[in-house]
């Protein structure tokens, strides 16, 4: 299995709707692109301040790195994907990407 995490430093202008209505988006991905085992999101809640200002985030649990590769290229994630970098804080500076073998 592969845990996707994706930390994200949004625009100051993004109100929270905003934030929920991506992660909503993130969340819906599970139900059209095959692998997909869960989903979770939300702010960061770490007391340690070590975020480097990445203080929202969501995390994809894949049943294996195939699952996830397809996961990348499919367009329902593209068009997600292009949706977080225009509100992220400098593109895709304003993103962190980390997967796991779990």
């Amino acid at each position: 299995m592969i845990l996707h995490c994706v930390f994200l430093r949004f625009k100051a202008a993004i109100t929270a709707p905003e934030k929920q209505s991506i992660f909503e988006a993130v969340v819906a991905l599970k139900q059209v692109i095959p692998g997909i085992l869960d989903v979770k999101y939300g702010p960061n809640v770490s007391p340690e301040g070590l975020h480097g200002g990445f203080v929202d985030g969501f995390a994809v649990i894949f049943e294996s790195a195939e699952a996830r590769d397809a996961y990348l290229i499919h367009p329902e994630h593209v068009a997600v994907g292009e949706r977080i970098v225009s509100s992220t804080d400098g593109g895709l500076a304003g993103l962190l990407v980390f997967d796991l073998n779990i």
